[in-house]
C-alpha cells in the first residue's frame, strides 16, 4: 500500500535529492510535517554541475543535512559494462540515466542506513521510468526499506499541481525559488551522458536541435577536420587512451571529452518506457559511442556468425534489463557471464578518426583472437581458401534449394 505523508510522522527517512525546485518542495513538506529528513545526493560526475557541493547550498535552507556520496568512479565502472555488453535501448540511447539509477540507488542505501533511515524518498515523476527504478532496486537490494514516492501521493499532487504552487509554498517559508521562463526541456546528466526529454521536446513538431549541447557540439559546429585517436582494449575493456593507461573514469572523462568536441553521441529516440507509454528523448552520450563503436570493432574480428547472433541477443536482453531497473536481476546477471565469454578475447588496439559526428574506423592491431584472415578472404589469388573447395559445398547447398523449387515452395 502506497505511504502518505502521514504515515512519515516521526520516522527518519532518506531523501534523494538534486537541489531543484522539486527536491526542495519535497524536504520542506516532509519537515513540516514532522518527518526527520536527511537529504543524499550521489556524484555520478554529472557534467551540468560546475560544484557538486551546490547541491548541499541549495537544501540547507529546508533545514535538512544533505550528504553527497561520490559514485565517480562506480559510475565508470558501470558504463564499461553497458559498452561491454554493447547494451543500446530503443534508438540509440545508451541507457544512461538507466545505468545511473542502479549506481545511486546502490550507492546511496548504506548511507541512508547508517543514519538510521527506514524509508527511502525520490522525486520522480509518477509518469515515467525513474519511479520504477528507485522503487524495485530499493526492494531487491534493501527488501526492509521502504519506499516513498511523492508525484504518486494524490494528496501532494493536489497541492502542487505546479512549479508555480512549489515556488509559493518555498516562499512562504523564507525559501527564495525562481520559476522563470518556461523550460523548453529537462536534463538529467551523470558521467556517461545527459536526458533531454519534457516540455517542447514533448511535440515531435519541434525540432531536437533546440538541444543545446552540455558535453560537446552538434555535427555542424565540429571542427572541419579529422582528429585521429586509439584505444586499446584488455579483455573488453578500454585500458589505453592514445598510449596512456587510463582508469575507468579517466577514459570515460577523456572520451567524453574527444568525443564531445567532434560531435558525436547526439542522438534522437521515440521510446517505448517500461509503463507502456512513448517517450521521446535527445541524447548526448559522446563517450559511451565512441568506446563502444571502437569496442564493437575488435568483436567483429573475434566472433564468428553463430557467436555474434547469441551476442546481439544477450545485448537486447541486458538493454532491456537496465532500462526495466532489473539489473541485478539473474537473467541480466547470467547474460552478463555469457557476454564475459566473448568479450575475454576482446582484446587489441583501435585506431580512428573522429568527424562531425562520425567515427572512422582506420586500423585493428594486436589482436590475436581475431579470426580474420586476409588470405582466405582475397578475391586475388592467395595462399588461403581454395576456390574450387567451394564447388562440393555449392553443390550441397543446390540439393536443398532444388527440392524446396520442385515443390512449389519458393
Amino acid at each position: 500500500m502506497a505511504l502518505t505523508v502521514a504515515d512519515l510522522k516521526g520516522l527518519t527517512v532518506g531523501a534523494c535529492v538534486s537541489g531543484g525546485l522539486d527536491s526542495r518542495t519535497i524536504a520542506k513538506v516532509l519537515a513540516e510535517a514532522g518527518v526527520k529528513v536527511v537529504a543524499f545526493s550521489a556524484d555520478l560526475g554529472q557534467p551540468d554541475e560546475k560544484d557538486i557541493n551546490d547541491i548541499t547550498r541549495r537544501m540547507a535552507p529546508c533545514g535538512v543535512e544533505t550528504f553527497i556520496v561520490d559514485l565517480k568512479d562506480a559510475m565508470a565502472e558501470a558504463c564499461f559494462q553497458v559498452i561491454e555488453a554493447q547494451a543500446m535501448y530503443d534508438g540509440g540511447y545508451w541507457n544512461s540515466t538507466g545505468i545511473a539509477r542502479t549506481v545511486t540507488v546502490r550507492g546511496l542505501l548504506p548511507e541512508m542506513k547508517k543514519r538510521k533511515c527506514t524509508v527511502l524518498v525520490h522525486g520522480a515523476t509518477g509518469r515515467g521510468n525513474d519511479q520504477m527504478r528507485f522503487e524495485r532496486y530499493t526492494n531487491v537490494l534493501a527488501p526492509s526499506m521502504r519506499v516513498y514516492s511523492p508525484w504518486r501521493d494524490a494528496a501532494l499532487l493536489q497541492q502542487f499541481p505546479g512549479r508555480t504552487q512549489m515556488v509559493a509554498f518555498l516562499a512562504k517559508h523564507g525559501i527564495q525559488a525562481f520559476v522563470g521562463t518556461k523550460k523548453k526541456y529537462s536534463t538529467d546528466a551523470n558521467l556517461a551522458g545527459l536526458s533531454h526529454e519534457a516540455e517542447d521536446l514533448e511535440s515531435l513538431e519541434t525540432s531536437m536541435l533546440i538541444v543545446r549541447p552540455t558535453m560537446g557540439v552538434w555535427p555542424k559546429d565540429a571542427p572541419d577536420k579529422i582528429e585521429k585517436l586509439s584505444v586499446r582494449f584488455s579483455k573488453g575493456r578500454a585500458v589505453q587512451v592514445n598510449g596512456k593507461d587510463v582508469s575507468p573514469l579517466q577514459a570515460m572523462q577523456t572520451a567524453n571529452k574527444l568525443a564531445g568536441r567532434n560531435g558525436i553521441g547526439m542522438k534522437h529516440a521515440l521510446e517505448n518506457r517500461i509503463i507502456g507509454t512513448k517517450s521521446r528523448g535527445v541524447y548526448e552520450a559522446p563517450g559511451m559511442e565512441l568506446l563502444a563503436t571502437c569496442l564493437r570493432y575488435v568483436y567483429q574480428a573475434t566472433m564468428d556468425r553463430r557467436a555474434g547472433l547469441l551476442f546481439g541477443q544477450l545485448s537486447k536482453l541486458v538493454a532491456d534489463q537496465i532500462y526495466d531497473g532489473r539489473y541485478y536481476d539473474p537473467a541480466t546477471q547470467a547474460a552478463r557471464a555469457a557476454i564475459g565469454v566473448f568479450s575475454k578475447h576482446a582484446s587489441g588496439t583501435v585506431e580512428v578518426g573522429l568527424y562531425k559526428g562520425n567515427i572512422f574506423f582506420n586500423a585493428l592491431t594486436g589482436c590475436k583472437a581475431s579470426i580474420y584472415n586476409e588470405a582466405d578472404s582475397s578475391m586475388e589469388a592467395s595462399d588461403g581458401l581454395n576456390p574450387v573447395s567451394s564447388q562440393g559445398f555449392a553443390e550441397i547447398q543446390s540439393v536443398e534449394a532444388i527440392a524446396l523449387a520442385k515443390a512449389g515452395q519458393i
